[in-house]
């Protein structure tokens, strides 16, 4: 069984976009709990400022702006819960 495409979406904004992508897997990447594999990121001016995202070895984590911190991934609706409220506050500290 190969990755299956679970979500697939692009959000604009006033300012910047947010993308969201989340697959299935047929098992844990090294370094995560659960069967997704997911990215999602919030780009301003052709930049990414925000993004979430796991990958092998690393496990689930966090960018903000330069700043890579661990994240506990609980469920895909919790994930984009806590993406946009980040997304929210990073809008309110960069006007």
């Amino acid at each position: 069984m190969h990755a299956e495409p679970l979500m697939h979406e692009r959000r604009v904004l006033e300012v910047g976009f947010i993308e969201a992508i989340v697959w299935r897997l047929p098992h844990p990447l090294r370094g995560s709990t659960h069967d997704l594999k997911y990215r999602l990121a919030y780009v301003v001016d052709n930049r990414c400022v925000l993004r979430y995202d796991n990958e092998a070895g690393k496990g689930d984590h966090r960018h903000l702006g330069d700043e890579e911190t661990a994240y506990v991934f609980t469920s895909v609706d919790r994930l984009l819960d806590d993406c946009l409220t980040d997304v929210a506050t990073w809008q309110r500290s960069s006007r």
